[in-house]
């Protein structure tokens, strides 16, 4: 399943509230979960961590609706009947994760981003993070802060939480994460590199564009065996495979979770691959007016827009 979540831009059909739901006919349209179990199970949850909870009441609905919607064509055309089913062109994409109660990001996590920065291979996971005020969805320009003027792309695998974890054992991680979504962590390296430390530099506003969807684990065969890429006004700067993970994401699950309770909707940016601007040469930062695309094998493409100053997207 591809999970979206999204705003409704005709108010006659459910209204412009923050929905969830998941992708069908090849992301032409959308099945609404909110739609679905309205006047089923009272009203629907507010919070889109609710939804993706694999422990809690809503995500069986959840699943149970896709099933049967995609059962075949006479169910699909009923639940276009019943007003389940939106077309893509009537909603705004959002982050698929718009407000995580955690954003967790692993640093220098490829060897051969290592080598690149000709830095030994870490001996455990280098963890920071990133402010969910970061946040931003797919399409959604990424603001360059007035004050810097080194600001790079990074192209990432993110997972997220399904339930709850706490001391979780490797062998048991993958029953934690409910699915992958591409991630940028845009980086404003004269921040982070001035301040000694990584948070205002990597948390700027904007700079975490995530989506367009959740692809969930079962879609996923092989996590660490997915081409991921960084094209920056079309020229590829990132061209790499999750193949060169340090850790991989049971590693992280384990590691994370002996210190720190992962919750659903947590998500974690597992890294970048080389070709990151600064360590070009010369560096290549970003600019106004460009567009950055962030791909990973299956998991689709992650386009946003560079802009200088704040622009308001209806």
């Amino acid at each position: 399943m591809r999970l979206v979540t999204f705003t409704n831009n005709d108010k006659s059909v459910g209204g412009n509230g923050v929905r969830v739901g998941a992708l069908l006919d090849g992301g032409e349209r959308i099945l609404d979960f909110h739609a679905a179990v309205d006047g089923v199970m009272h009203h629907a949850p507010v919070a889109p961590q609710d939804w993706i909870d694999l422990d809690g009441v809503w995500w069986p609905q959840a699943l149970a609706v896709y099933e049967s919607v995609t059962r075949g064509d006479e169910q699909l055309a009923r639940a276009e009947e019943r007003g389940l089913i939106v077309p893509r062109a009537n909603v705004r994409m959002l982050a698929p994760m718009p407000r995580p109660g955690k954003l967790i990001c692993i640093g220098l996590n490829y060897r051969d981003h290592a080598a690149e920065s000709n830095m030994p291979i870490p001996e455990k996971p280098i963890v920071f993070s990133k402010f969910a005020t970061a946040v931003t969805g797919p399409n959604q320009p990424v603001v360059l802060p007035a004050r810097s003027e080194k600001v790079d792309y990074e192209a990432e695998l993110a997972f997220v939480i399904g339930r709850r974890a706490k001391n979780v054992a490797k062998e048991k991680a993958l029953d934690y994460v409910l699915g992958y979504t591409c991630l940028n962590d845009v980086t404003a390296r004269d921040f982070q590199f001035a301040d000694g430390q990584w948070q205002r530099g990597k948390s700027c506003d904007t700079f975490a564009p995530m989506g367009e969807c959740i692809v969930t684990t079962d879609e996923i065969p092989d996590p660490h065996r997915l081409a991921i890429k960084l094209r920056l006004n079309g020229q590829t700067m990132q061209d790499s495979n999750t193949d060169q993970l340090i850790f991989g994401i049971p590693e992280l699950v384990a590691f994370l979770s002996e210190t720190i309770t992962l919750e659903p909707g947590d998500v974690v940016a597992t890294g970048t691959p080389p070709g990151v601007g600064f360590a070009r040469k010369p560096p290549v930062f970003l600019k106004d007016g460009d567009v950055m695309e962030v791909e990973v094998e299956g998991l689709g493409v992650l386009t946003n827009p560079v802009a200088a100053v704040c622009v308001r997207v209806e």
